[in-house]
């Protein structure tokens, strides 16, 4: 998992799994250029309008409570481990 975050273009993934990060990289960085174009691009990966509206809201989801959590300066608690700290505390 923490390759796919580090670099999800130079793992190991489906097509599909690809076209969807792809997706969710524009729908974060350039939501503004979005258009009917990019959805057509996961529909010819097998993905249904319910499963691009559920991923559009998870994503959405994300990037929202993001930037609430960093416009308030909320910090991680401490008990969840950070992404690539091999020494960071774990929950249990």
């Amino acid at each position: 998992m923490h390759a796919l975050v580090r670099g999800w273009r130079e793992t190991d993934l489906s097509e599909a799994d690809r076209a969807l990060c792809s997706y969710t990289e524009r729908l974060t960085l350039h939501q503004g250029d979005m258009g009917p174009e990019d959805l057509q691009v996961l529909r010819s990966h097998g993905f249904d309008d319910t499963a691009i509206h559920d991923a559009t809201q998870i994503v959405g989801y994300f990037n929202y409570i993001t930037r609430v959590a960093d416009g308030l300066g909320v910090e991680p608690e401490d008990f969840i481990r950070l992404w690539g700290a091999d020494d960071a505390p774990t929950a249990g």
